[in-house]
């Protein structure tokens, strides 16, 4: 069974424009993501499934220059474009992530996949009842199961929000939640890059860690945080859109 990250990726994002492009510690957020997902043990293959834009030409060179797989496809059809991207890299497993994540930790990744497995469950995901920090966020699938959603429903929403239907119809499929330990319940740290606020936060994350150690952990960002309370405070305005 192989298990592949796909990285829902575009310049064109309405908040914040280009801003998986932004540097800190001189890479774009995007190289820093990907480097991040290259320390799994249960990945396969990384693949960023971007638009057919011109923007995102951009998208496809750094891909290519990260070593990773590039696919493109529909902007607004987020779930046709992540099935595509499964399909071209014959995935068996998809490890859904979106690019606002660039401090996302692959051992939670990891732990995740690892419960799909053992669990055996369609849908398994660390953000059902949020407990981890937001941008640790992982759901995982089987390709299959993604194929059936695509036949069942038409709706624009659905397919903008690619899991959504999944864990919106539990009378169709067994979905499950993994809690954070102890150590890493903090679910009021945002690291998700969607305002100038949130790089600004994950900047300074990035520079108080980054140098020292470029395998910090979620551990170690929280410890951080502890050690540093005033950082919490530059994205804590920030106000967060639900689906």
């Amino acid at each position: 069974m192989k298990t592949v990250d796909i990285i829902e990726a575009r310049t064109r994002s309405t908040r914040l424009p280009r801003k998986i492009m932004l540097e800190c510690q001189g890479k774009p957020m995007l190289a820093h993501m990907v480097e991040r997902l290259k320390r799994s043990q249960e990945l396969d293959g990384i693949v960023i499934a971007t638009t057919l834009h011109p923007d995102d030409d951009v998208i496809e060179n750094l891909a290519k220059a990260l070593g990773v797989g590039c696919f493109r496809g529909s902007e607004d059809d987020v779930l046709d474009r992540v099935l595509k991207a499964a399909h071209a890299f014959g995935a068996d497993i998809i490890v859904e992530t979106p690019s606002d994540c660039p401090c996302i930790d692959w051992g939670i990744l990891d732990h995740v996949v690892r419960c799909h497995r053992e669990r055996g469950h369609d849908y398994v995901s660390n953000n059902l009842k949020p407990s981890y920090p937001g941008g640790m966020d992982v759901q995982v699938f089987a390709t299959k199961v993604l194929e059936d959603v695509a036949r069942r429903t038409d709706d624009p929403v659905d397919h903008e929000h690619v899991s959504l239907y999944i864990y919106r119809h539990q009378e169709i499929y067994t979905v499950s939640n993994v809690e954070a330990p102890p150590e890493l319940h903090d679910p009021q740290i945002k690291f998700l890059l969607d305002t100038p606020d949130d790089f600004k936060f994950i900047c300074a994350t990035y520079d108080a860690l980054y140098p020292a150690n470029p395998a910090f952990t979620c551990a170690d960002i929280i410890e951080l945080m502890r050690r540093r309370p005033e950082l919490r405070t530059i994205n804590a305005g920030v106000r967060r859109t639900q689906v």
